[in-house]
């Protein structure tokens, strides 16, 4: 009995100094000699599931419990064995028996939470988590295991400061760093994650997980060939990656660089077939391409990305079958510029010889009322009548198979009201003989769309054009900051009630009617003026949006519409430039009696 504990205690001397070829042949021997010696059957098992044989783990665990079934820290690392082989309901029972027999037990707690957390079951392992942490306080893993279960119930203030409480006890955790900073991100704190990215990387630069957030966050501030850098190394040391390979072909289109991006993205749908994201950021590429055949198609996985809402009816959505006879209902997705944009269908959709219902966000109903094909109206919430299928609004053009050559570009398809339209006329006139509407900016927030936002000091140099008043479109702003555009004439503030008592946008429209110019960054402000039939010049980033195709300085959505692109990423002095010498161009061809 001696020698067998003597030969025991050395078998767990080797376990714990990492020599585990050496621990588990003293294991082996002792059971030749002892056969039914359930700590060494249980050590052997743990030595098997620490070297990847999990069967042989399942097996040696099982036999120690057999001999000694109340055995809590092998019913615990039975679970853990099972875990790794993916059976999960296994594994969260072994941990509840080890608890049960050893309520105090923190790494059964610790452990049937990481089972639970795989699981999906994110309520139960938080519970279990913060047990683990109060009985192992001192122990980063748990504080770290926590923060990931929080951080993916969105709870991300608490996921930081369990992040944080890792870090205190482990400094020099990659992992967590990295961890730390995707949540930071999540609260749209972009230079602290930033750092911690990069902490990740100065710890551990084969992390690639790290080098693929950090290109992802450099791209959405516009550092696009850091960006291509991180996400490429990200792939280098993970060629499996599929979301880094899906991260690099967005940054690769961002730099405009679109076959490479193509590559990336057919690589991580060949790596993740079903990977949501990667087929919609596809079908943008696609579309701005003008391959409008597979790219409709491959936007419809849109709906798979969980970042739109879905909407469930009894009745089938519309497929494109015959409408003779049939009620529809089309209903707004996205935001307010995608709904005025798609609500151009609706007139081809009544010609069908449908009913045609269409449901839109409440403050919009005013303006998509003035749309032909229209049958009835509902806002957002409404109860809605019964009819005989649906169809979202930005789905249409891929129902209907739109191609560059049959997009409905007909215009005006919205109207200003009238009364509205000459309650502004009288409030513009005797102004300058050339007024044009400015907007520069979209809605708060942070990310790559900020790109589309225009410097509002850009607009003194058309401000300072004779002739010329600037008209203010954008909402929300201060006098203060309208004192930015230098102008020899005060530019016109419609003030702070815009919009406010007659419907979202329908000032705004009954502004743009009597103007000669709007001049706007990519907001739904552009889609207003031109489903209006304004005239209207849109200031694009270097990767613009899908609609906007690629070089063109026209576009078939809107005929009235021109666009000016950035020439390289950033560059809106060089689009302004193009834009004052359009504008002259425009004044010397106009006749000196215009108004």
């Amino acid at each position: 009995m001696a020698a067998v504990s003597e030969a025991l205690a050395a078998a767990i001397a080797h376990h714990q100094a990492g020599r585990l070829p050496e621990a588990e042949q003293v294991y082996r021997q002792i059971l030749a000699v002892e056969p039914n010696h359930a700590d060494a059957w249980h050590l052997l098992g743990v030595a098997a599931h620490q070297t990847g044989r999990q069967e042989l783990a399942v097996q040696c665990i099982g036999r120690a419990l057999e001999l000694k079934p109340n055995f809590a820290e092998a019913h615990s690392n039975l679970g853990i064995a099972f875990q790794e082989q993916g059976m999960l309901d296994q594994a969260i029972a072994c941990h509840r028996r080890a608890l049960a027999l050893k309520p105090n037990y923190a790494a059964a707690c610790s452990n049937l939470a990481n089972a639970l957390q795989v699981a999906g079951d994110f309520d139960e392992a938080i519970v279990c988590y913060r047990q683990a942490v109060e009985r192992m306080p001192d122990v980063a893993e748990v504080h770290y295991n926590l923060g990931t279960a929080l951080s993916a119930q969105n709870k991300l203030n608490e996921a930081v400061a369990c992040y944080h409480q890792a870090l205190a006890l482990s400094p020099d955790d990659a992992a967590a760093h990295n961890n730390l900073a995707n949540a930071l991100k999540g609260l749209e704190k972009p230079g602290a994650a930033l750092d911690h990215y990069r902490r990740a990387l100065e710890i551990n630069p084969a992390l690639a997980e790290a080098h693929n957030n950090l290109g992802n966050i450099l791209r959405e501030q516009g550092e696009i060939d850091e960006a291509v850098t991180h996400c490429r190394r990200a792939v280098e040391l993970r060629p499996d990656y599929a979301e880094a390979h899906r991260n690099l072909g967005t940054a690769c289109n961002d730099r405009g660089e679109l076959d490479q991006a193509a590559k990336c993205f057919r690589r991580a749908l060949e790596l993740k077939p079903d990977d949501a994201e990667t087929h919609r950021n596809l079908s943008f590429l696609l579309l701005r391409q003008g391959n409008f055949d597979s790219g409709w198609r491959e936007y419809e996985w849109r709906w798979k990305t969980g970042q739109l809402p879905r909407r469930d009816f009894v009745q089938p959505r519309w497929d494109g079958t015959p409408l003779q006879e049939r009620s529809i209902l089309l209903h707004a997705e996205q935001g307010l510029g995608d709904t005025i944009q798609f609500i151009r269908y609706a007139p081809l959709v009544k010609a069908l010889g449908a009913t045609v219902f269409v449901e839109c966000p409440k403050g919009l109903t005013t303006l998509i009322a003035s749309c032909p094909g229209v049958d009835r109206l509902f806002a957002g919430g409404d109860e809605l009548p019964p009819f005989d299928v649906h169809a979202p609004l930005v789905s249409l053009p891929g129902i209907l198979k739109t191609s560059l050559d049959t997009i409905p570009g007909s215009v005006p398809y919205l109207f200003a009201d009238a009364a509205l339209a000459a309650h502004w006329r009288e409030r513009l006139a005797g102004g300058p003989a050339f007024q044009i509407g400015i907007h520069w900016r979209g809605r708060g927030g942070q990310g790559s769309f900020r790109r589309r936002d225009i410097p509002l000091k850009l607009f003194s140099t058309l401000a300072q054009l004779p002739g010329v008043r600037l008209v203010n479109l954008q909402k929300g702003v201060k006098q203060q900051e309208l004192s930015v555009v230098q102008s020899p004439v005060p530019m016109f503030d419609p003030g702070q009630d815009l919009d406010t008592s007659s419907g979202a946008f329908m000032d705004t429209a009954a502004i743009m009617v009597n103007l000669d110019l709007i001049i706007t960054s990519d907001t739904s402000i552009p889609h207003l003026a031109g489903a209006l039939g304004v005239p209207v010049w849109l200031a694009l980033p270097f990767a613009s949006d899908w609609r906007w195709l690629l070089g063109r300085s026209d576009s078939p959505w809107y005929p009235t519409m021109r666009l000016f692109r950035q020439k390289s990423p950033g560059d809106w002095k060089g689009v302004f430039e193009e834009i004052q010498k359009a504008v002259d161009a425009t004044l010397v061809r106009r006749p000196a009696t215009h108004r």
